[in-house]
């Protein structure tokens, strides 16, 4: 069960080593991308190309749905990226349901664990396996698998490298439980942390955080859904900064123009800004954006 491009690899490679898979269930097609047209999920496309069974349930709780799950006879449900689930679904199998997470748990339980470890600057994630529980990310530990966090990674590389990670680890969980040799461990409650969902508001940029803070916020959110900030009223996202170590000048926000580069002010110094895309164009290099448009020394950014 799940639905985007995170869960593939996971598919793939129980696939890849002989585990018979009877069905994928992930979310009904819907508009996405920029032409909003009806598009399956990655994982139903992925699911197709290996001849496996779709199903597409708008309510988890469909009786018809749990009845076709039921006639399947699964001795495990594999969780990578999906809703939350029922009870009445995740107790089915006889060997329980398993969830891979992007974060070694307790730590960044909720919906943004791989956006939220790089927001608050940690220097090292991992993933988890662990058996589904009612309460959401609470479950009993299996296995976990750790990875640091690059200076420049940002959430894109890190969700790459999470999903073959977690692959491994997901075939690794599934080979213990099949021989016997599984082992689960309580989480501690005292350890936790949240990750909650991010809002488009939750994205803004504030110019007066210190300059590391900005530039972690900023990759956090990197390639999606983007920190943001305003310019001539205009929404302005930015992919890519860098500390410079001239100290702020002026108001948080404020821009200095030094071509080829141009510097905003934070609470404590200057960051270069390096990809950004201004509402209506495309995504582009600060050279490119440059040449096409006149930035103003003095200008500020957020208002």
């Amino acid at each position: 069960m799940g639905t985007p491009e995170f869960s593939v690899p996971s598919l793939d490679i129980l696939i890849s080593h002989g585990h018979i898979i009877p069905a994928v269930v992930t979310a009904p097609d819907r508009p996405r991308g920029r032409g909003q047209e009806i598009s399956p999920t990655a994982l139903k496309v992925a699911a197709l190309k290996h001849g496996i069974a779709v199903l597409q349930p708008e309510n988890l709780r469909d009786p018809s749905f749990v009845d076709l799950l039921i006639s399947l006879r699964p001795d495990l449900i594999v969780v990578v990226a999906f809703r939350i689930l029922p009870t009445e679904v995740f107790s089915l199998p006889r060997y329980g349901t398993i969830n891979l997470h992007a974060s070694l748990l307790p730590r960044y339980r909720g919906a943004a664990p791989i956006n939220w470890a790089i927001m608050n600057g940690e220097t090292e994630t991992g993933v988890t396996t662990f058996f589904l529980e009612k309460t959401v990310d609470t479950g009993k530990i299996i296995l976990q698998a750790r990875t640091p966090i690059g200076p420049d990674d940002d959430a894109g590389s890190l969700h790459d490298r999470l999903s073959l990670l977690g692959a491994n680890v997901v075939l690794e969980t599934v080979r213990l439980i099949e021989t016997g040799e599984a082992k689960s461990v309580t989480q501690d409650n005292a350890l936790t942390s949240p990750a909650p969902k991010i809002s488009k508001e939750d994205c803004r940029i504030r110019w007066d955080w210190p300059a590391m803070r900005v530039r972690n916020f900023i990759r956090g959110l990197s390639p999606s859904p983007s920190a943001w900030t305003l310019y001539r009223g205009k929404v302005m996202k930015l992919f890519r900064v860098e500390i410079d170590q001239r100290p702020a000048s002026g108001q948080a926000g404020e821009l200095f123009v030094d071509p080829p580069t141009f510097l905003i002010s934070t609470g404590d110094s200057c960051l270069s800004i390096e990809d950004l895309q201004l509402e209506g164009r495309k995504r582009m290099h600060r050279e490119e954006f440059l040449r096409g448009y006149r930035l103003k020394t003095g200008e500020v950014f957020g208002d």
